[in-house]
């Protein structure tokens, strides 16, 4: 089987890790009038550059397809408002940003983190693609620009002198086809000394944690330490910093600059992946084995709670929810109902499945015995919301790194 070349370095050669099959994608929630239409379904087959050692899938849906209507809202997950918060206080301190610098974000949203510098008195400008979550950004008194970002829209920006001392870029690299266009973007709209903030989820941690869920076709590249380093060293960037974050299910925090010495952490961390071989496909080769035990291990679990007349929902019509429910073939003959927070997407249906989404207070209505958990990486804050319900004898279901009850 051959694949595309690798979306970073254009090698050649790809190597197949994993494949899901066809599958839909993970955010085409349905109407009930769509039920009965036929989906689209893309392959879903993950691959590793020996070139430049990124882990990529090898399909490419087309970004209007994906993006042009989303229906994520970042404002809705707690946890994420919080990391905003505290990043965005941190970096108007130690970068004493004012109401002279400008903060710009790539794949802003609803302006989740924005609205914090915001209401420091600093300048911000969000560019989102997605029309509809950049008009609630926009409502929000966020300036939005609906753009796919790019090098041709960093020109654009320089050519208008809007310069950023701080361009934050989180959870979006992963979703990018060009690469290399879009770190050039990146260069061209920073200043000399700005610095560039980038959250991505570490492909370390997706292996050693089994969570083959997060693969899905928005999301294009799983990232080693070592291949970003490749990627923003062709355009003349450095990692000068990181973080390691437990936002899904273990990320990235890079702050990224033109020039700088690597701290001890990011020397650390590069020492660490070398040594567990994320360099070489040897790694990888054993995941594609480890995530069938770990899918007949959670069927077998959610049969005898069938067949012992429990009832069964979920909880988090999320995208990695879409991947292991497909991957799975869980749907209504096991599932009730998921149950997710977000108004938009409460009414529809999930990909391939179809398994309704419903508000979280059917949990209180129809009184489920398990809810499977496909927002495992807010598992804490999740759990917490629902105190009342496991109080009163209801458990859930978290299905990865192996299936346990909690």
């Amino acid at each position: 089987m051959t694949f595309p070349p690798c979306r970073s370095c254009g090698s050649e050669h790809p190597e197949l890790v994993l494949s899901l099959g066809r599958t839909p994608l993970a955010n085409a929630l349905l109407t009930a009038e769509e039920l009965d239409r036929p989906e689209a379904t893309f392959p879903l087959d993950l691959v590793f550059c020996p070139g430049c050692s990124l882990v990529q899938i090898a399909e490419t849906v087309p970004p209007e397809q994906l993006f042009g209507h989303y229906l994520y809202l970042s404002s809705f997950a707690d946890t994420m408002l919080r990391s905003a918060e505290d990043l965005a206080s941190r970096l108007v301190s130690t970068r004493r940003l004012d109401a002279e610098s400008l903060v710009i974000e790539i794949a802003s949203n609803d302006g989740y983190l924005l609205q914090f510098y915001r209401r420091a008195g600093v300048p911000v400008l969000g560019i989102e693609p997605a029309a509809n979550i950049a008009e609630v950004a926009r409502n929000r008194g966020i300036d939005t620009l609906t753009k796919f970002f790019g090098a041709d829209v960093g020109r654009n920006l320089r050519a208008e002198g809007r310069l950023a001392d701080v361009v934050h870029a989180n959870n979006v690299l992963a979703h990018v086809a060009d690469l290399n266009g879009f770190v050039e973007g990146i260069v061209t709209i920073l200043k000399p000394d700005g610095i560039a903030v980038i959250e991505v989820p570490h492909v370390k941690a997706m292996f050693e944690k089994l969570e083959f869920d997060t693969i899905y076709h928005e999301h294009l590249c799983y990232f080693s330490l070592i291949a970003l380093e490749k990627l923003f060293k062709r355009f003349g960037l450095a990692v000068v910093d990181l973080e390691c974050i437990p936002i899904h299910g273990g990320s990235l925090r890079l702050f990224v600059a033109a020039s700088g010495r690597p701290s001890s952490r990011v020397c650390d961390l590069l020492d660490e992946e070398h040594f567990a071989g994320l360099d070489r496909f040897a790694y990888y080769g054993l995941f594609g084995e480890k995530v069938g035990v770990l899918r007949a291990q959670l069927l077998d679990l959610l049969d005898q709670l069938k067949r012992s007349g429990k009832r069964i929902a979920a909880y988090g019509a999320s995208a990695k929810g879409s991947t292991l429910l497909n991957y799975c073939q869980i749907g209504r003959d096991t599932l009730d109902f998921v149950v997710d927070r977000s108004t938009v997407k409460q009414g529809l249906y999930t990909p391939g499945m179809h398994l309704p989404i419903v508000a979280p207070e059917a949990i209180v209505e129809w009184k489920p015995d398990y809810l499977l958990l496909l927002a495992w990486n807010l598992a804490d804050e999740i759990l917490e919301q629902q105190r009342r319900y496991r109080d009163l004898g209801g458990r859930f279901i978290v299905p990865v790194p192996e299936p346990r009850i909690v």
